[in-house]
């Protein structure tokens, strides 16, 4: 097969959840033997490289990018009011990247478009007009679920309307793409139950898949009874700065409170002034880290406070297969067939992390076996060959069925 890969930012080098998941799956459909030309949208948030994009995958994939000014601006989102247009959606439109669309599908054909997410839905009509290859939307997340859950825990009230507002209008359009594309792909099983009930297409299932021999775990790691806890992720994204303000404010001054020796330390890229200036007592903020791997492996107990978001946190995947006790919300859980106190533990409310850290702290055996157990867990449900083989098998039955 020949596909095409449209991306709403580089996805190499891999360096967040987004990226890794779709740099997986390119390279997956590469090692099956299939032809990947990736087209990607730069944007101020993720801007590209040039010396961190290896030779090797610019000519695997003939690399090509656009950039895009997606910054938010007050009067495009007026317009929007009017038009009833989605707002973050249309943010990804661009006559440049729309002019090297044509002119990529002119020059190739293709099979496959991959659409990855809802923000490249501006382009299907482009796509039609140019090429007879099947639109395969992958769905990362449900994107509306994440602003209206922002929205709800959003105290401001004049800003909590703004949220929710956009997030309606990203509802509409996000579930009325149905109609528009030939397929899709949801990264998890509510997600895909929640757009099976909306797109009378056909889908599939694309879990995130890892090669598990590139998450060597630390087999002299011998668990602390003053376990270093830590979270590492992106921190220009909202979910992750709202469950931080939320561990520090509520969490943490508890869990000093019984165990004053105990250590946070937070790492990601991006991370906001307010939550780098503070100055909450044993937490160390050390921004982003040359290998989120090597951060993993140096510290004990992944925290993961989410309290919105949607789709699944790839990096409590990677920290699962790194063999680490983690302990996240119900909502950070979401879309992983997970069983709490035997891969993973689960807390919702302060008490609840307070007890499940506490519970580590006083038998340092459980993170030895929680951590055991989750590596095998991410081995048998997120085996990236696995999952490949079954997206090409799902890719063969759309073009043999428009075939026939």
């Amino acid at each position: 097969m020949n596909i095409l890969q449209l991306c709403h930012k580089p996805p190499f080098p891999p360096s967040d959840g987004g990226t890794i998941a779709m740099n997986n799956v390119t390279q997956g459909l590469l090692q099956a033997g299939h032809r990947v030309k990736v087209l990607a949208i730069e944007t101020p948030k993720h801007r590209v490289n040039q010396e961190n994009i290896t030779d090797e995958y610019k000519n695997a994939v003939q690399f090509e990018s656009v950039y895009v000014d997606t910054s938010i601006a007050f009067l495009p989102a007026l317009k929007t009011v009017f038009n009833r247009q989605s707002y973050q959606v249309s943010r990804f439109f661009s006559k440049n990247f729309a002019k090297k669309l044509v002119e990529v599908l002119q020059q190739q054909q293709f099979d496959i478009v991959q659409l990855e997410s809802v923000f490249m839905a501006p382009y299907i009509s482009i796509i039609r007009q140019n090429s007879d290859a099947k639109i395969v939307l992958r769905t990362h997340n449900i994107e509306h679920q994440i602003w209206q859950r922002v929205a709800k825990n959003e105290p401001v009230f004049p800003k909590k309307w703004a949220i929710k507002y956009f997030a309606n209008q990203l509802e509409r359009f996000e579930c009325g793409l149905g109609n528009k594309v030939d397929a899709f792909a949801a990264i998890s099983e509510p997600d895909f139950q929640f757009f099976s009930n909306y797109f009378k297409i056909p889908g599939t299932i694309l879990h995130f898949g890892i090669n598990i021999d590139d998450y060597a775990e630390n087999e002299d790691y011998i668990p602390s009874d003053t376990p270093e806890l830590f979270h590492v992720g992106s921190m220009n994204w909202k979910p992750n700065i709202e469950g931080i303000e939320f561990f520090l404010d509520e969490v943490w001054p508890l869990l000093l409170e019984r165990f004053p020796q105990l250590t946070f330390t937070i790492a990601g890229r991006g991370i906001p002034h307010n939550i780098a200036e503070r100055s909450d007592k044993n937490v160390e903020i050390v921004g982003e880290v040359p290998s989120a791997n090597d951060f993993i492996l140096s510290k004990d107990i992944m925290v993961v406070p989410l309290l919105s978001g949607s789709g699944v946190r790839v990096k409590i995947i990677e920290g699962m297969a790194l063999g680490k006790t983690v302990i996240t919300t119900s909502i950070g859980a979401e879309g992983l067939a997970v069983e709490n106190g035997k891969n993973i533990l689960i807390a919702n409310t302060p008490e609840e992390f307070v007890d499940a850290i506490a519970k580590c702290v006083h038998t340092p055996d459980i993170c030895a076996i929680l951590g055991e157990n989750a590596r095998n867990f991410v081995a048998l449900n997120h085996n990236n060959e696995r999952i490949t083989q079954e997206l090409i098998l799902f890719y063969n039955s759309l073009i043999h069925n428009a075939n026939v």
